[in-house]
């Protein structure tokens, strides 16, 4: 249930991209936003396993012409058009993802200030240049982290702190009714996401290998790695199962089946999915965002590539059964009452109300 009003006007948000897992979030905005909302999102990189969407339902989508420059740490996006969809949207408030590697995206936010209207950034938190950082935040009316630890991150950089809002990054709506559930035997070690090789599923199967007891583990997602993921399996866990892409009903069972969810690597928005479903969870540290999904009432944080945390974790993890099935029930309510899109929207509304008082 929403807790803060609609937002009183047009709406405008900018994102480099259009991934498919934001779609729901964005027509939820749109529909608490009186007059709507307008996403300005273009294409990825070719070699980037970015899987966009082609449309909303509720938001309208203004195509935008991105043109990627140079590359890794030199890389920028210019979107060509921005300043026409800025102009004819003509919106009250301007959302725009806070990072300095879009830089025509300085070109909506002066036409907004121009009009003497506000403009929120989006962001993970500031990069290792500080001083540069405090430059370019200072131009936004209120920043929007993607969570606790990249608010705090934007407070170091001295950017006020009563106009930085924590809108923890979410994927998922509330999460279903809570099941009883009993533990496998043997238990099901379940992991969902692209085949890639940042995932490190190779250290999961050595840390399954390493385990005294027997047990299953299940591989759900196609990529580039499979073959070669395969080959690890059979030598170092024969004891598991590669199930393929799966979406809806056939993933949900595959999740309600489960008993442990793990992310040994880099990204994995499966694992909002997971804690909605009442699994427990072992994920490698990345951008943040994982501390505020994951603590010691519902699983294991352990550092990326590490082997032998990934092995702990796992092994603490299948020992106590019973303390297993109360951290499931931790993580779905930590999905109900702290990280959902419709938390994450009401977050996005104080913003804006912040901005642009009624």
């Amino acid at each position: 249930m929403s807790r803060t009003d609609p937002f009183e006007g047009r709406l405008a948000l900018q994102q480099r991209v259009l991934p498919g897992y934001r779609v729901a979030f964005f027509d939820l905005l749109a529909s608490r936003s009186t007059e709507g909302l307008s996403l300005y999102a273009g294409k990825p990189r070719d070699r980037e396993a970015i899987q966009t969407a082609e449309g909303l339902n509720e938001a309208q989508l203004w195509p935008a012409r991105n043109l990627h420059l140079l590359g890794g740490p030199l890389y920028l996006c210019w979107q060509r058009d921005i300043l026409e969809w800025i102009q004819s949207w003509d919106p009250q408030v301007l959302i725009l993802e806070a990072n300095p590697r879009y830089p025509s995206s300085r070109r909506a936010l002066n036409w907004m200030h121009a009009q003497g209207r506000p403009v929120i950034g989006w962001g993970l938190g500031v990069g290792k240049a500080v001083a540069g950082w405090t430059l370019y935040l200072r131009h936004f009316d209120a920043l929007i982290a993607y969570s606790t630890q990249g608010a705090d991150a934007y407070r170091r950089a001295g950017y006020p702190a009563e106009r930085i809002f924590t809108a923890p990054n979410a994927v998922t709506g509330p999460p279903p009714e809570l099941r009883p559930r009993k533990l496998s035997d043997p238990p099901r070690v379940l992991f969902v996401g692209r085949l890639q090789e940042r995932k490190r599923l190779d250290l999961l199967l050595q840390a399954c290998r390493a385990q005294e007891r027997e047990l299953e583990l299940w591989i759900v997602g196609e990529g580039p790695a499979r073959s070669e993921l395969e080959r690890i399996a059979a030598r170092e866990h024969p004891h598991t199962k590669f199930m393929g892409a799966q979406h809806g009903v056939e993933l949900e069972t595959t999740f309600r089946q489960a008993d442990l969810f793990v992310l040994p690597g880099t990204g994995g928005l499966a694992v909002q999915q997971a804690m909605a479903y009442a699994l427990p969870v072992i994920v490698a540290e990345a951008d943040g965002s994982q501390r505020d999904l994951v603590g010691a009432d519902n699983g294991w944080l352990v550092p990326p590539g590490d082997l032998e945390a990934l092995t702990g974790a796992l092994r603490r993890a299948l020992e106590n059964p019973n303390r297993l099935l109360q951290m499931g029930t931790a993580s779905h309510q930590i999905v109900a009452e702290r990280v959902n899109i419709e938390i994450m929207a009401d977050v996005f509304l104080e913003a804006l109300h912040k901005v642009r008082p009624a």
